[in-house]
């Protein structure tokens, strides 16, 4: 029988190379069968895995380790894959089939900043739609996550050839080799990114958009780093990630009653299912469209 380590080796080579999965996707998978493998007692790894030996380790999973029901999907979401493609190689057969697992999945509303919260940390970035001239330490990478809602991988992604030559848009490379385009609107944001690629192209002439402190290519760990600096300088009472920018992207257009097709579009979203989660509204927003609506009003008229 072939080693685990080995059938993990070719089964990343196969996302790699046949799937074009991304680098990331192939990171998250490479733990996740790293931990299943570190978990796997070790009389079983020179033994065909059953459907007992994933029960198990889903038991390990949720009692021993107390781990989320996310994470828990997740790893045994990868681990289906992998084992779904070592029974189509012949290589081994599928413990999954025949196992109807059910594992209650909980939905969570997104969390967005509120409107004083944007503009607070958009202060604190340097970057004013209302401001003509530009400071010199602004960070319109913050700007253009809210302004366009693309994911903190999109964003450390983009290379100078992405942006067009007026700057109002950019070519996003999305999950799942899925590429899109986003528009900059914003005037003042358009502006600062176009002078933004103007000064790199004047440093290298091509090559990364975004750079580190060290003037290499700005990684999502480092903006994280920069973003919750930018929320403290803010006094935000609450933690701010990359993810929530992209949330309140989302919301902002929603509330404002921009077609969720077309926040689908602007998300990179595959279905529209995923979207529909933004068409939660604030209480605030949801007065305000009743009181417009003016039901009993218009009918007495």
């Amino acid at each position: 029988m072939v080693k685990l380590p080995t059938l993990i080796k070719k089964f990343l080579t196969f996302c790699s190379i046949e799937r074009h999965l991304s680098e990331n996707t192939l990171l998250a998978y490479s733990y996740d069968l790293a931990d299943f493998r570190r978990w796997l007692p070790l009389r079983s790894r020179s033994q065909p895995i059953t459907t007992d030996i994933l029960r198990a380790y889903l038991e390990n999973m949720r009692l021993e380790r107390s781990q989320s029901t996310a994470t828990i999907r997740r790893r045994l979401a990868c681990l289906r894959t992998f084992f779904r493609y070592l029974h189509d190689e012949g290589l081994a057969s599928d413990p999954f089939v025949g196992w109807r697992l059910k594992l209650a999945r909980r939905k969570r509303l997104p969390r967005a900043l509120t409107g004083d919260e944007t503009a607070a940390l958009l202060a604190s970035a340097g970057f004013s739609p209302a401001r003509r001239r530009l400071r010199l330490n602004e960070r319109i990478e913050v700007a253009l996550m809210i302004a366009t809602g693309i994911r903190v991988g999109e964003l450390c992604k983009l290379d100078l050839d992405d942006v067009s030559h007026d700057a109002a848009s950019l070519r996003i490379r999305g999950k799942g080799s899925r590429d899109r385009v986003v528009y900059v609107t914003n005037p003042v944001l358009r502006h600062s990114l176009r002078r933004r690629v103007e000064e790199r192209r004047r440093l290298s002439g091509k090559g990364a958009l975004f750079l580190n402190q060290r003037g290499s290519r700005l990684t999502p760990h480092a903006f994280r780093s920069q973003l919750a600096g930018l929320a403290r300088q803010a006094n935000s009472k609450r933690r701010v990630t990359p993810h929530m920018l992209r949330h309140t992207a989302a919301t902002l257009l929603i509330e404002r009653g921009v077609d969720i097709r077309i926040v689908q579009r602007l998300l990179g979203h595959s279905s529209i299912a995923t979207t529909e989660i933004y068409t939660h509204v604030s209480d605030e927003a949801l007065r305000r469209t009743l009181e417009q609506a003016n039901v009993i009003g218009s009918l007495a008229a």
